[in-house]
């Protein structure tokens, strides 16, 4: 671990935040960076998200302000008070990252209503922390007297998980008058050390030696790490094997089946019998999880494929051989396999809806997000190249926020009454041969508005009541309905204002709010009142309330309930008649 002091200069010189905002369709997209070393306590500041986007602090708690990763990880943590981002979890970047040049920590941050998206990222810095270990704490030599001065020995490189100049920089040997290190990079950016003979040995002077090997990291301040060189000084064997070539390579299918011949290596050797004759085998170099994947012949030194090869795991492998010849004591040489994997169309695209559907109102304008859609796809070049579609004859279309991201917005304007849900059918079909997609269900509900009013079932009505009726008696009942939903659709009933032989309607009729039924509250009288209008109100419990009116035509019908009545007395031609 770095001293404190140290940490915190490279927090001081390695954070920064830039933010790139963009306003669409009432959706601000924000792209946040931040740097930081790994290995900070849990707690260290990283950032201040409500300053950086320009947010009230009261604004996180209410929108419910929440952090989400492509990975699941949560290694970053947001204060809802202040808006403060702090680190969650030790964050290892070997561990995170392995030997990739940049690490990067990809992170959402959602607001809610309305709903918005900020995409961040926080890359973590190397420190160096780690120091150059050997795999041995012994290497052992075998040298002939015999061997001139120049030739060089094989000796075991360190290992350092850091990157960059804190990864090994250098290695030194202990002062002597019979050795000197040589060192030279590999393409693959590793450093090999070997041990140069100077002077001519001889056993009977001196028999053994023991030296120490340093390797140096190149981080500030340096940590080494070291082992000890034995050599043992014995007779004759002078002759190294050489490779035919520096450096082998070859180019291989991920998908190359086990048994498949890569490439054979192989070695020549100037001296005879026992000396000359040779065996293969991978150096302590090569990593257990690569000896897995390739297979060398000791014999004949052709390398094979072994299966389990994933190009989006490792597209590159540096595979150290030796040759050791069967003098005693034995000589060693060495050469590099670059093995290049060809990338095959072998993952179908992944697609994660980062931000879950929620209810949609019908009234919601074309544009208006519905939910965000993350695309990925593990393989290279073409085939890891896809788009994106859903049929279009739904009410929705996809539009690209940023790289591998899609929105999913409405498209003309929706009808609960009509359409109450969707089911899209979300493809993602990549560019590959053959080609390989992945289907996905988005299912989204179209919640209520009240944008119907209730409606008669008739334009009029025409009501027939018998004079001489039975007060508070039902006589009738309108009936309107309301396509829309819960409270939008529940009906009450009244009577609008109006007069009745100059006396309210309400004197003359009752109304049931809760069914329409109506009811006569007096008796009436054909003789005095034949036929009038009464106007009924339906309106909804929506907010706001919507409401309609239909013409009730009452009409009296006459009964046989009044005697013939004289009238008055009239005179013709001397006589009396009566009416």
């Amino acid at each position: 671990m770095m001293a404190n002091s140290a940490l915190d200069n490279a927090i001081a010189f390695n954070r920064f935040a830039l933010i790139i905002l963009a306003c669409i369709t009432g959706l601000i997209f924000g792209q946040i960076r931040y740097s930081i070393p790994e290995e900070m306590k849990i707690g260290s500041f990283v950032g201040n998200i409500a300053e950086d986007l320009r947010l009230n602090a009261p604004q996180l708690s209410t929108r419910k302000l929440r952090l989400t990763s492509d990975d699941g990880g949560q290694y970053m943590n947001v204060n809802l008070e202040n808006g403060v981002l702090s680190v969650r979890e030790r964050i290892d970047r070997e561990r995170l990252c392995g030997q990739t040049t940049v690490c990067i920590l990809p992170f959402e941050i959602i607001l809610e209503n309305p709903l918005v998206v900020f995409r961040g990222v926080v890359e973590i810095l190397d420190v160096n922390d780690n120091s150059p270990t050997f795999r041995d704490t012994t290497f052992v030599l075998q040298m002939s007297e015999a061997i001139a001065p120049g030739v060089r020995f094989p000796l075991e490189s360190a290992e350092d998980p850091d990157i960059g100049m804190n990864t090994i920089a250098a290695y030194t040997i202990s002062l002597n008058e019979y050795f000197t290190l040589k060192a030279q990079r590999t393409p693959s950016g590793v450093i090999n050390a070997e041990l140069q003979l100077e002077k001519t040995l001889d056993r009977e002077l001196q028999a053994a030696f023991q030296l120490v090997l340093t390797a140096n990291d190149g981080g500030t301040p340096a940590r080494s790490g070291t082992t000890q060189i034995r050599i043992t000084v014995v007779d004759f064997n002078d002759n190294p094997p050489v490779f035919h070539r520096e450096i082998y390579k070859a180019s291989l299918r991920e998908d190359t089946p086990q048994g498949a011949l890569v490439l054979q290596v192989k070695a020549s050797d100037l001296d005879e019998g026992l000396n000359a004759e040779l065996t293969y085998i991978f150096s302590s170099l090569v990593p257990p999880k690569v000896l897995k994947l390739f297979s060398l012949d000791p014999y004949t030194g052709a390398i094979r494929a072994e299966g389990g090869l994933d190009y989006e795991e490792a597209n590159i492998y540096s595979l150290n051989v030796q040759s050791v010849d069967h003098g005693s004591p034995s000589m060693t040489g060495r050469t590099t396999v670059l093995i290049e994997l060809i990338d095959v169309n072998d993952n179908a695209p992944e697609i994660k809806v980062t931000s879950a559907p929620s209810n949609i109102p019908e009234n919601a304008h074309p544009g208006t997000l519905v939910t965000l859609i993350n695309v990925i796809d593990r393989d290279s070049g073409e085939n890891g190249q896809f788009q994106c579609d859903i049929p279009k004859h739904f009410p929705f279309r996809l539009r690209t926020s940023t790289k591998n991201h899609y929105e999913l917005i409405t498209s003309e304007p929706l009808d609960r009454e009509s359409v109450a849900e969707y089911k899209i059918p979300f493809v993602a079909r990549d560019f590959g041969s053959p080609s390989l997609s992945t289907n996905k269900t988005i299912q989204i509900a179209i919640s209520d508005v009240n944008d119907n009013a209730p409606r008669f079932g008739e334009l009029s009505y025409n009501l027939y009541v018998m004079e001489n009726n039975a007060p508070d008696t039902s006589i009738f009942t309108v009936t309107a309905t309301d396509p829309d939903l819960n409270q939008n659709s529940y009906v009450s009933y009244s009577f609008l204002e109006g007069l009745i032989q100059n006396f309210p309607v309400s004197s003359y009729f009752s109304i049931n709010s809760m069914n329409g039924t109506i009811y006569a509250l007096r008796s009436f009288d054909y003789e005095n009142l034949k036929n009038f209008q009464i106007h009924i109100n339906a309106r909804d419990a929506g907010v706001p309330p919507l409401s309609s009116s239909v013409t009730v035509n009452v009409i009296i019908l006459d009964q046989n309930d009044n005697a013939p009545v004289i009238v008055s007395p009239t005179e013709l031609s001397g006589s009396a008649a009566m009416e």
